[in-house]
């Protein structure tokens, strides 16, 4: 069964609305996700992950095939995921943004789970998001750290 938005309360986040595919499949609330063409459990996490799809991809222009979702990679022997990763035109790690559920604070933490995906990618860029507060960062290599930005990054060419 197919459902609209406002058929089910889910939080206004600080990002362009989106207009997702929802359905009741097997008593869970799914979201149709466009890049991966599956229906996918919709958790808070992944909201806020479908919000910033939608944002690369209609707002800021990012080509479709440059972004990877939920891509795997190994740090210390551990399996991690992340949440999107956008590559630039010669295919390497270009933004790396890492999604939390809106009631998660993004703070120290966040910050040092997301350098642990950047150790292994080296993406010139890291966004942390729960939707409602975003941190845009831009890796400087030569000095080894990270600087706050204002802005999102654009879209690499």
């Amino acid at each position: 069964m197919n459902l609209s938005e406002s058929e089910v309360q889910l939080p206004n986040l600080n990002l362009p609305e989106i207009q997702p595919r929802l359905k009741m499949q097997d008593g869970k609330l799914m979201v149709f996700d466009t890049q991966r063409k599956k229906d996918l459990i919709l958790t808070p996490e992944e909201w806020v992950r479908q919000h910033w799809i939608s944002y690369l991809l209609h707002q800021l222009s990012f080509p479709k095939g440059l972004l990877s979702l939920e891509k795997g990679l190994k740090y210390n022997q551990l399996l991690k995921r992340t949440d999107v990763l956008v590559f630039d035109q010669e295919g390497k790690p270009y933004l790396l943004i890492e999604c939390k559920a809106p009631q998660v604070a993004i703070n120290q933490k966040t910050l040092e789970q997301a350098c642990l995906y950047h150790k292994t990618l080296q993406a010139k860029y890291l966004i942390l998001s729960n939707g409602m507060q975003h941190v845009s960062l831009r890796w400087l290599a030569a000095e080894n750290r990270f600087e706050q930005l204002k802005n999102f990054p654009e879209a690499p060419i």
